[in-house]
């Protein structure tokens, strides 16, 4: 099996065009087409993380975060980014980074978090945006059935709970080939009228070449008309952040206290209490500043993140319960999703779950 085995997998959770434009991630050092020997999944790449990979005969290290964020404009070892990226090289290890790409998932970062908290009827924060398209084709009506399915196949129909969607109209195609041609249906050089089918249907759009490449494959058109388009609609399984409810409301020291116990913090940062009953929950891993906008629009009583700054606080004006609880305690389960991701696959290979401790940050 090679590393590219694996990271295709991983892909399909977290296909990295759904990346934020700033990050860095994919396949960051090594050959794609390596032998696998094993894989070690963490949070962080650290000096540490290196040598319990060597340790461990792990050629593929998974981190969460990227350790080649910003170009490298040298490597003298003078850094630690430096001296890890040199002892990657010097015993062939592979470091692939999911970063964003895994913050924009529905069951990621921020939907692990919620799992563990017990959230129900979850939903994405924040959608991103254009990330839904719109495939129309005409094919006739004879082949309207295999193409559909092949579309299907291919990743396309998903809307919300439902599966295999698509729009269907008939009518009438004309066309008239010419004497360089070669019509599957009519003759060349003759106007021909052929009854066909409008067939729409909407898809995510990392999956566009797939589609492409199902569509000509099944068509039976020497030249196939088609058009994408990309819509305005919110992603339900693409964004950042999650909000849910807990299945019972707790009081808020009841859940500060569940904060504490579940993410084993030594400290929780938050905002006035309310004195309300705790009911609906946002959470983001990582730092999540930016979507305290969100989490009061959306009426959550309490929104949990990481790496507020002392103005933050007072951007809440007492409509929720603002809660920093770390970041390294917000995405420390995220290394637990990916090894759990990976072993419902491949069962029969050794898929590491890193015992090092990145966490930079310490409490006394």
């Amino acid at each position: 099996m090679t590393i590219k085995a694996i990271t295709d997998y991983l892909e399909i959770l977290a296909p990295l065009s759904q990346a934020e434009d700033f990050d860095n991630v994919g396949l960051l050092i090594g050959d794609a087409q390596t032998s696998l020997k094993g894989i070690l999944v963490s949070l962080d790449t650290t000096e540490a993380v290196i040598d319990e990979a060597i340790a461990k005969k792990c050629n593929l290290i998974i981190s969460f975060h990227p350790i080649i964020f910003s170009g490298l404009k040298k490597i003298n070892q003078t850094y630690f980014v430096e001296r890890v990226v040199t002892k990657a090289i010097k015993n062939d290890l592979a470091i692939y980074s999911m970063h964003t790409a895994l913050d924009n998932t529905f069951n990621g970062v921020s939907g692990k978090m919620a799992d563990v908290l017990g959230l129900k009827a979850k939903k994405i924060l924040i959608p991103k945006q254009h990330t839904i398209n719109k495939l129309t084709t005409y094919v006739p009506h004879a082949y309207a059935y295999a193409l559909r399915n092949a579309l299907f196949k291919a990743g396309a129909g998903a809307i919300g709970n439902y599966d295999c969607c698509s729009f269907n109209l008939q009518g009438q195609g004309t066309y008239k080939g010419t004497e360089s041609s070669n019509p599957t249906i009519g003759k060349k050089g003759e106007f021909h009228t052929e009854p066909e089918t409008l067939i729409s249907v909407t898809f995510q759009s990392h999956l566009e070449s797939k589609l492409i490449e199902a569509l000509f494959k099944v068509h039976p058109y020497e030249e196939v008309a088609y058009e994408i388009i990309t819509l305005n609609n919110h992603n339900q399984h693409i964004g950042i952040g999650v909000i849910g409810t807990l299945a019972n409301p707790l009081s808020e020291k009841a859940f500060m206290n569940l904060l504490k116990k579940t993410f084993h913090t030594q400290g929780l940062r938050h905002s006035n209490l309310l004195h309300k009953k705790i009911k609906t929950v946002a959470v983001l891993g990582g730092s999540g500043s930016f979507a305290i906008e969100a989490a009061k629009q959306a009426k959550a009583d309490v929104y949990v993140t990481a790496d507020l700054k002392y103005h933050d606080f007072f951007r809440v004006e007492n409509q929720l319960v603002l809660v920093d609880i770390g970041h390294y305690e917000s995405e420390q389960f995220t290394k637990n999703l990916i090894v759990d991701y990976l072993t419902k696959k491949f069962r029969n290979f050794a898929v590491v779950l890193s015992e090092i401790n990145t966490n930079p940050i310490n409490y006394i």
